[in-house]
């Protein structure tokens, strides 16, 4: 093939997992007025239909990329599966988090937490993987260390909300690096698992006529069961997208969703954000500022271009 062809296809790769990505990050952004829509429903029920709705988007988009083959075949390892629940159960903690956190007006807090994510996984690296930290790197985890410093003695108390969903999403994105097969099984198997109890416990709240499904309004029911798009589609847009981009594309763009759910909290939320709160988040811009040029610096150094991890 012709090295202009070449370069053509690899552009139109990299276009279109842009969009895919930016998709991911623009409705994960968005999502707060979803989670606002659905506060006045119990947590548990909400969480519940997140996982059960989301199960067969999943499957649907497994079928079309033809790999329920990998996925099967998954089913038969008992280590898959251990794992895969180890993962279902992380990430099912960031989301009862996080939705919670918007119920009760605490939406900063979780742009908080996605912007100091990336520097907790760099220390997650360091310390379970080994791996070195270069100076900007450790300049950048010092002043989000301060930043939470600083918001823990203005509250007198930790900011746990962020500390919670930044470390539940690091071990979460640690321990689904081990787990042996693709983005679209590993999360269908993920709802998959996490299906069992939430179907159980929506079927008792029917049962026991405590539910807001079949016994509330049509408008509860049609948000309950929205839980599952807005919950699938976003991820596996950015699982097909990532895969198509440059690492440190990625990098940057991760700083998208946060940012949106930054801004609505302050601007249409409403939610208090006094000089405490702003020579916190100018600490942590400036950490990931930082730890941004270093990433850049490192890969120009090394002439690489490397793809990022379908997460």
């Amino acid at each position: 093939m012709p090295t202009q062809a070449i370069q053509l296809e690899a552009d139109s790769k990299a276009r279109r997992g842009f969009l895919l990505a930016l998709g991911a990050y623009l409705l994960w952004g968005l999502l707060p007025f979803y989670m606002k829509a659905v506060a006045h429903l119990p947590l548990a029920e909400v969480i519940a239909h997140r996982i059960v709705w989301s199960v067969p988007i999943a499957a649907a988009v497994l079928i079309w990329a033809g790999r329920t083959a990998d996925f099967k075949a998954a089913l038969r390892s008992p280590r898959i599966i251990s794992m895969a629940a180890l993962t279902a159960a992380l990430i099912s903690v960031n989301w009862g988090i996080y939705v919670w956190a918007i119920a009760v007006d605490r939406t900063i807090e979780t742009a908080l937490g996605y912007y100091i994510n990336p520097l907790v996984s760099v220390v997650v690296g360091a310390l379970l993987l080994g791996e070195r930290l270069d100076r900007l790197q450790i300049a950048a985890v010092l002043l989000a260390a301060i930043a939470v410093a600083v918001l823990t003695i203005d509250a007198g108390k930790l900011p746990w909300v962020s500390l919670v969903l930044a470390f539940s999403f690091a071990a979460y994105a640690f321990f689904r690096k081990t787990l042996p097969i693709g983005p679209s099984q590993g999360f269908l198997l993920e709802v998959l698992l996490l299906s069992v109890p939430a179907l159980g416990y929506i079927i008792l709240l029917i049962v026991t006529g405590q539910d807001h499904f079949v016994s509330s309004s049509l408008n509860d029911t049609a948000l309950l069961i929205g839980c599952g798009p807005v919950t699938a589609i976003p991820l596996l847009l950015f699982a097909f997208g990532a895969k198509l981009l440059r690492l440190s594309t990625i990098g940057i763009m991760q700083y998208i969703a946060p940012t949106i759910v930054f801004l609505i909290a302050v601007l249409i939320f409403g939610e208090p954000f006094g000089s405490t709160q702003a020579i916190a988040f100018g600490l942590i811009w400036t950490a990931l500022a930082i730890y941004s040029w270093s990433m850049f610096s490192s890969a120009r150094k090394a002439g690489a271009t490397p793809r990022a991890p379908a997460a």
